[in-house]
């Protein structure tokens, strides 16, 4: 369970991820990250400045004069950013977990105030509401992207206990059929060096 906001480090992840593919500048990294997350969620402009100084401080990213631009702060990624780059793929990697329990979190809340009788919430008669014809346009939203970037959806019918034991045995036995795959390389190996 998360207990605030995004998985810690996934702006700067991100910011060096766009930085790799060519210089920018910061108004136009938050336009992208904006536009990634399909227009719903854009992180401060006092989010992506101090990274920016901070990459640039410690030579991870270093400003790039254009001569049709001069008074625009691009920044480019130098090799120590790529370095980084990497640690932070690993990092993110393993904040998936993370991803999954804000996108559901956010969502309990809103169906929470749409359902609980403990939130009076006013209908402030606008284009959205807490209702279930909302709540029935984001599950399609989620579900049309999920075939858009993956295939056709399926349903998993497990409930959350037996999706995480179901995951984490899968994982157990990755790791020990990866394991044993290994070993048997080792052996074979082993046997030609005799």
């Amino acid at each position: 369970m998360r207990k605030s906001g995004p998985p810690k480090g996934l702006i700067s992840y991100l910011v060096l991820e766009l930085l790799d593919e060519r210089p920018r500048y910061g108004y136009e990294l938050l336009g992208e990250i904006t536009s990634i997350s399909g227009g719903h969620w854009e992180p401060s402009y006092g989010s992506v400045y101090p990274i920016l100084y901070k990459f640039e401080e410690e030579g991870v990213a270093e400003r790039v004069e254009r001569d049709d631009e001069p008074d625009r702060k691009y920044f480019a990624l130098t090799d120590a950013g790529r370095e980084e780059l990497a640690e932070k793929r690993r990092e993110i990697g393993g904040e998936a977990s993370d991803f999954g329990d804000v996108v559901l979190g956010f969502y309990h809340l809103y169906a929470a105030l749409a359902t609980d009788d403990r939130f009076e919430v006013d209908d402030a008669d606008a284009d959205w509401g807490f209702s279930e014809r909302y709540s029935a346009w984001i599950v399609e939203q989620m579900i049309r992207h999920h075939e858009r970037d993956f295939g056709e959806f399926e349903r998993i019918d497990a409930s959350p206990e037996e999706f995480y034991a179901e995951a984490d045995g899968s994982d157990a036995a990755d790791a020990e059929e990866s394991e044993g795959a290994s070993g048997a390389e080792e052996s074979s190996s082993g046997a030609a060096d005799d």
